[in-house]
């Protein structure tokens, strides 16, 4: 495992910048903007804890995991411009070393595909990453706003 410190530790701690900021944390795990190339509306799901595999977490990490990532899953497709889908992919690797696991939550937007000549799934973003093109941090703000209110928690329904 490498000594290098963990940037997904420094950005849930606050010891590095965080474009949008926190969006949602729970008991086990935080929410918050991609801080790489994957566009405007990718957020990562993360656990609090440094893990780098799924048998890792907890019985109360895994429990929240599933509902947390459909909620996350349906507040960026609510808050996507274009947004044909939602991916939800499992990354656990940095320079092909185990490094924090987190869920990648991605619009995958009409134009990002035409951009990148097709492509979808990931070949979409093997090609975002190719290209390195950062999102505006603006509009990742804007962006993070919505998704703030679309992730907090809703009243219950009078009935």
């Amino acid at each position: 495992m490498s000594s290098a410190p963990c940037l997904a530790c420094a950005l849930a701690a606050g010891t590095a910048p965080l474009p949008g900021g926190t969006l949602l944390r729970t008991a086990y795990w935080t929410v918050e903007h991609c801080v790489g190339p994957l566009g405007v509306g990718t957020l990562l799901v993360k656990p609090l804890r440094h893990v780098t595999g799924l048998h890792e977490l907890t019985v109360g990490e895994a429990a929240e995991t599933g509902p947390l990532l459909s909620r996350v899953a349906a507040a960026v497709r609510a808050c996507a411009a274009e947004c044909e889908q939602v991916y939800v992919c499992l990354w656990s690797h940095a320079g092909r070393t185990p490094g924090h696991l987190h869920f990648v939550v991605q619009p995958a937007r009409t134009s990002d595909i035409d951009r990148h000549g097709g492509a979808y799934g990931p070949a979409l973003q093997a090609a975002m990453f190719r290209a390195d093109e950062q999102p505006d941090p603006e509009a990742v703000e804007e962006f993070c706003r919505r998704a703030r209110k679309a992730l907090a928690p809703q009243a219950p329904a009078e009935g």
